[in-house]
C-alpha cells in the first residue's frame, strides 16, 4: 500500500450521505444527469415500434405484434443517458501549502471526492485526474470501489511541478466523449490566458471552476521585512511589507479572481473562490444551493 501523505476528512463524506436526500434535487440542477431520451435504447419503457430490419436485435422484436400483423416490429425503449464527470485536481508544488493547517491540495481534493461521491449515488461514471505541467489521467467508472481506490490514489500523491492548465486540458479534451460535467479545482494562481484558453475549450460541457486559497495568500496579514519562498520553481525573493505593498497584493489578487470570474461568464461556465478555512461541507453546499 502508498504511503499516506495527505489527511482527508472522511466525515465529509458521512455528512454528504445523511443529507443526500435533501440536496439531491439542488445536485441535479448543477449537473444534467440522467435525462431520459427517446432514442433506441435498453431502459425499461416501451415508447414506440418501428420495422424491423436487417442487423437488428432478435430480442427487441415483438412477437406479439408480428402474430397480429405478420410483419417483424422492433421495441424502442426509452434510454437513460448518464452523466460522466471529469474531475482535475490541481497537484502542482503550490498546492502544498500551507506546513501547519489544512493543505490547499487536501481541502481542494475533498472538493474533488465530495462530487466524485454524489455523482456515484446516482450510479454515473466519474473520474479524477492530477495535472501540474503534465496531466495524470483516470479513466471514468462508475462505483463505491473505484471511489475509494482514487482516495487511496489521492493521499499518497507527491505534489510537484508548476502549473500549465492550458497544455492538460488541451490533452484532456480528446478523451471527452460527449457532453459531459468538468470540474477544475486549482488556486488559479497562473496566467489569465492560460485560464481563458482551457475555460473556452472546455465550455461545451456542464463546466465549474473551484479555487482554492489559504487565509494566508488571501489576507496577506503580515508587516515589515519578510521572505517569500515560491513553492513551485524555488526562487526566493526579500522585500519590506508594507501597508501599500500589503493593499496592492490584494487588489491585484481581487482583480485577478474577478477576471476569472468574468471569464466563466462569458463562457457559460460557473466559478467559485474558497478559502481552507471555511467548512469543506459547506463550501460544497455553496456550489449546490448557487447552482439550484
Amino acid at each position: 500500500m502508498a504511503e499516506t501523505k495527505h489527511n482527508f476528512d472522511i466525515e465529509f463524506l458521512r455528512q454528504l450521505d445523511r443529507y443526500n436526500m435533501a440536496i439531491r434535487k439542488r445536485v441535479s440542477t448543477v449537473y444534467a444527469g440522467n435525462r431520459p431520451s427517446t432514442r433506441i435504447g435498453k431502459g425499461i419503457d416501451t415508447v414506440g415500434y418501428r420495422e424491423y430490419y436487417q442487423g437488428d436485435d432478435m430480442k427487441d422484436i415483438d412477437w406479439k405484434a408480428y402474430s397480429r400483423t405478420e410483419k417483424l416490429y422492433i421495441r424502442q425503449f426509452e434510454e437513460e443517458k448518464t452523466l460522466t464527470a471529469h474531475i482535475l485536481l490541481d497537484a502542482s508544488k503550490s498546492m502544498d501549502f500551507p506546513d501547519n493547517t489544512t493543505k490547499k491540495y487536501e481541502y481542494a481534493a475533498m472538493m474533488a471526492l465530495g462530487v466524485a461521491y454524489t455523482v456515484s449515488r446516482k450510479n454515473d461514471k466519474f473520474a479524477i485526474s492530477t495535472f501540474n505541467e503534465t496531466i495524470d489521467i483516470n479513466a471514468p467508472k462508475r462505483g463505491m470501489r473505484y471511489l475509494l481506490e482514487l482516495t487511496d490514489r489521492l493521499a499518497s500523491h507527491e505534489l510537484e511541478g508548476t502549473t500549465d492548465l492550458d497544455i492538460c486540458t488541451h490533452k484532456y479534451e480528446k478523451l471527452i466523449k460527449s457532453r459531459s460535467l468538468v470540474v477544475i479545482i486549482s488556486d488559479f494562481m497562473e496566467d489569465l490566458k492560460h485560464i481563458e484558453s482551457s475555460v473556452h475549450r472546455l465550455s461545451g460541457n456542464d463546466l465549474i471552476l473551484i479555487q482554492i486559497l489559504d487565509p494566508f495568500e488571501k489576507n496577506l496579514p503580515i508587516k515589515g521585512d519578510s521572505r517569500f519562498y515560491d513553492m513551485e520553481t524555488g526562487d526566493e525573493m526579500k522585500t519590506y511589507l508594507s501597508d501599500s505593498f500589503r493593499n496592492n497584493y490584494l487588489k491585484e489578487l481581487d482583480n485577478h479572481i474577478a477576471a476569472i470570474d468574468h471569464i466563466c461568464k462569458k463562457n457559460g461556465a460557473k466559478f467559485y473562490s474558497f478559502t481552507t478555512e471555511a467548512p469543506v461541507f459547506d463550501s460544497f453546499l455553496q456550489i449546490i444551493d448557487r447552482g439550484a
